[in-house]
């Protein structure tokens, strides 16, 4: 396995969602944030609006990428995107977790990519997996998951922050845990089910703070991000 393990500068475990329409509305963004932001994520929305060549650009001018397309297909078509995304420069990519997903997707990984398995889905709970036909908790199957990822070699796991405690117990300190639905204290849940504030993320184990509206929708995002850093640097100050 290739070691990832979390940077010692508060600023680089912020990740912001670039949750936007256009090339155009990220550029504005990314402007407006500056250096209090050091790495980005861009999903479906943007991905699919030009967000790929856009990727290939933020790593071009230093900022690191997160590309968080869930791939889910067949070995041989997931290898080849997999290879196709590190040309970009991506640094990390998520894969749903399942073996035979996760297992074509390590074998292609290249250069300083890293490989993301997504557990369940932090909009996610017991009852909309019943209703998927899981005969499963989310924290059993979470758990099931990441072990079966960390076997096959997966660099880190996308899970909740109220789960990242149990894995690090499942999948030790090489594997860095990634965390969505974050809210700092006050903040709009939104459409997400299991979530936490970023101090209370950082003392449960998670390595990386996905972060999205809290910041690109508020009134003055530099600002929401540089609170959110501080409020990582203060957490991890008192776990030295």
């Amino acid at each position: 396995m290739k070691q990832a393990t979390a940077p010692t500068d508060p600023r680089d475990r912020l990740i912001v969602a670039l949750d936007l329409p256009s090339v155009e509305a990220a550029q504005a963004m990314v402007a407006r944030l500056g250096d209090a932001v050091s790495f980005y994520k861009i999903g479906y929305q943007l991905a699919f609006a030009g967000g790929l060549d856009y990727a290939q650009a933020l790593a071009s001018a230093g900022k690191r990428v997160f590309l968080d397309l869930k791939l889910h297909d067949i070995g041989n078509t997931v290898a080849q995107g997999v290879k196709s995304v590190a040309r970009l420069g991506a640094r990390f990519l998520t894969v749903h977790a399942y073996p035979q997903t996760m297992r074509a997707a390590v074998e292609a990984r290249e250069g300083a990519l890293r490989i993301l398995a997504v557990t369940v889905l932090t909009s996610y709970d017991d009852d909309d997996l019943r209703q998927a036909g899981y005969d499963a908790t989310v924290q059993a199957l979470v758990a099931r998951r990441a072990g079966q990822a960390r076997d096959l070699g997966v660099d880190g796991l996308v899970c909740s922050a109220e789960e990242a405690a149990n894995l690090r117990a499942i999948v030790g300190s090489d594997m860095v845990l990634v965390t969505p639905g974050i809210r700092p204290a006050g903040a709009d849940a939104g459409d997400q089910k299991r979530i936490m504030t970023p101090a209370a993320a950082v003392a449960a184990g998670a390595d990386y703070l996905v972060i999205g509206r809290p910041i690109v929708a508020a009134a003055h995002p530099r600002a929401a991000a540089e609170a959110i850093v501080a409020e990582i640097a203060q957490r991890t100050a008192k776990e030295r």
